[in-house]
């Protein structure tokens, strides 16, 4: 379950994953952005999501926990 922590920047929501990695549409609705698969690929492929600060368009890109986040104006933290 996502846990939103406080920063002074913005909150922060981060969503724990019981594996070493997780891709990045998967992740995206374990934390609840995105309903379906097909919507988070959309949403990666318009350039709408950021990781580590870099626009990423690989659906499959692999994170790792520590990795950040961003999309739709909010801040996403692999945890």
């Amino acid at each position: 379950m996502p846990q939103k922590i406080k920063t002074k920047e913005s909150p922060i929501t981060t969503v724990p994953i019981t594996t070493g990695t997780i891709t990045l549409g998967a992740f995206l609705k374990l934390a609840g952005v995105a309903d379906t698969g097909g919507m988070a690929g959309m949403m990666i492929a318009e350039g709408g999501v950021k990781v580590d600060g870099e626009t990423c368009t690989q659906r499959g890109r692999k994170l790792v926990q520590g990795a950040k986040v961003r999309v739709n104006g909010k801040d996403y933290h692999v945890g």
